[in-house]
């Protein structure tokens, strides 16, 4: 359910704050670095990562499955 292969990443840590540019984000461990980039204080937050929604089936009908 929670993706056990999170690759650590400033944009989901629990210090980060986002910037408006979206390529970096805010430590003050750190200072303004890039948000794929991660440090060794780096503590994963659960609520700042959107996960990837999985793709909705095509609807069909009674005369797709006529022959």
């Amino acid at each position: 359910m929670l993706g056990g292969d999170i690759s650590p990443k400033c944009e989901y840590c629990e210090f980060s704050t986002p910037t408006k540019d979206g390529d970096t984000v805010l430590c003050p461990k750190k200072g303004v670095v890039s948000k794929d980039w991660c440090c060794k204080k780096y503590k994963y937050d659960i609520f700042k990562r959107e996960p990837k929604l999985h793709p909705t089936a095509p609807e069909f009908s009674k005369s797709d499955f006529e022959i």
